[in-house]
């Protein structure tokens, strides 16, 4: 009793963690923080049923499908949307079906570096002027919040999120997101610009609101190739757990397992009217500084998650948390994804003197940042879907050729 008790506690622990992110992600593109909630509950649950619960990984909201979000949700509508994030998970049972089959060496050949590192920048680039936006409480091109106190928001929450993260130590280095949030909405609420009124009327347990999707197939062509970066992402999370814990488990329960799990839970995601979830590094830090390798941890905060989305007074709080604070944080975060991006290009030391890698990062930023689109008839792709169908057909058509230095061409690998 006193063990379930324990590791009931540290679940709650992994929430907390991972809530600031998790709830971010619904509140900046409209979808249900209820849902995400539930979402993440029952992938976290569905991730440990294929992977035998032999992983300690928490599934929450996926940064990556912000900016997609924002945009197919103006495009097709909400529907459309949801049903867009429902094919995405099935990029990751391709995946999974690619490393059972050929192993991951294959999928780093066609997914290598140069690939995925411009992608990943556009994936924070692309929604840029949105965070922009919101700090300075533009809603729709509108002045929804007095423009000098929208920027003194988000600055507050913006600089108590750098503060956190680079001065905090422990458990609460882990919570950035959470801390820029709370300090920022308690300065709104000094301020005056706090709606309460929804908070008061909302019960206290109410039955989240299920949207279901509606099929368009022009969503979900634009979704699935958004999913390439997050399968990537996951990737290098379950090796990150498994560097820490000291199991390989890209072998047990296996990489195909993993992904396969992770894709089910997207899946579910998207059919219940909440965000795509992924691996969480800030999970990972926690189970390194806790020591609590126990996978059942991870169920315990499947199931304070799930409850927290019948939580109606929650879900309403969170709702009303004005435009500037989150702002604040997007200034941050959407530089902080473009970043890492960066990172990964520099990690592995891709040679931009090499005029193919130029090339394709070259076409890749522009196109994204540029909001380039390709339209056929009624089918359109743009934003991260064309960025990575870019990426992914240069990187294969173009010759892996370089000057060597006496001006003669001969063939190198990149």
């Amino acid at each position: 009793m006193f063990q379930q008790l324990k590791l009931a506690v540290s679940g709650a622990q992994i929430l907390f963690v991972a809530f600031g992110a998790l709830v971010l992600v619904p509140l900046l593109t409209g979808l249900n923080p209820a849902m995400a909630l539930l979402g993440a509950g029952v992938g976290t649950l569905l991730f440990q049923l294929c992977t035998r619960r032999q992983v300690p990984i928490f599934l929450g909201s996926s940064f990556a499908f912000i900016g997609p979000i924002i945009y197919s949700m103006h495009t097709w509508g909400q529907g459309a949307t949801l049903f867009g994030l429902f094919c995405a998970g099935f990029m990751y049972f391709l995946f999974a079906a690619v490393v059972r089959w050929r192993g991951i060496d294959f999928v780093n050949r066609l997914l290598p570096p140069v690939v995925i590192g411009p992608v990943i920048m556009i994936i924070g680039l692309s929604v840029a002027t949105a965070a922009s936006g919101m700090a300075m409480g533009l809603a729709g091109g509108k002045q929804a919040t007095p423009y000098g106190v929208s920027m003194l928001l988000a600055a507050i929450s913006l600089s108590t999120t750098i503060v956190v993260s680079i001065f905090a130590r422990g458990l609460f280095k882990l919570v950035p997101i959470l801390a820029g949030v709370i300090v920022g909405y308690i300065a709104a609420a000094l301020f005056g610009v706090v709606d309460f009124a929804k908070l008061a009327a909302a019960p206290w347990f109410a039955m989240p609101a299920f949207h279901s999707p509606e099929v368009n197939w022009a969503a979900a062509l634009f979704m699935l190739p958004v999913a390439i970066a997050p399968a990537i992402e996951h990737i290098g999370g379950v090796m990150a757990i498994g560097g820490v814990t000291g199991k390989d488990y890209t072998k047990s329960p296996g990489l195909h397992r993993t992904l396969a799990g992770d894709g089910l839970g997207v899946c579910v995601a998207g059919l219940i009217g909440g965000p795509p979830v992924t691996t969480y590094a800030e999970v990972t830090g926690a189970v390194m500084i806790t020591r609590n390798f126990n996978p059942v941890t991870m169920t315990w905060a499947a199931l304070f998650a799930i409850a927290m989305a019948f939580f109606g007074k929650f879900n309403a709080l969170l709702q009303s948390i004005p435009l500037p604070v989150m702002g604040g944080i997007m200034v941050l975060l959407f530089g902080t994804i473009a970043s890492i991006g960066l990172k990964t290009l520099i990690e592995a030391k891709v040679d931009l003197m090499e005029p193919r890698n130029l090339v394709i990062i070259s076409v890749v930023l522009t196109a994204g940042i540029g909001g380039l689109s390709l339209r056929l008839g009624d089918f359109e792709l743009a934003g991260v879907g064309l960025c990575s169908l870019l990426a992914i057909v240069l990187n294969l058509l173009l010759p892996k050729r370089a000057a060597s230095h006496d001006g003669i061409v001969e063939g190198q690998d990149v």
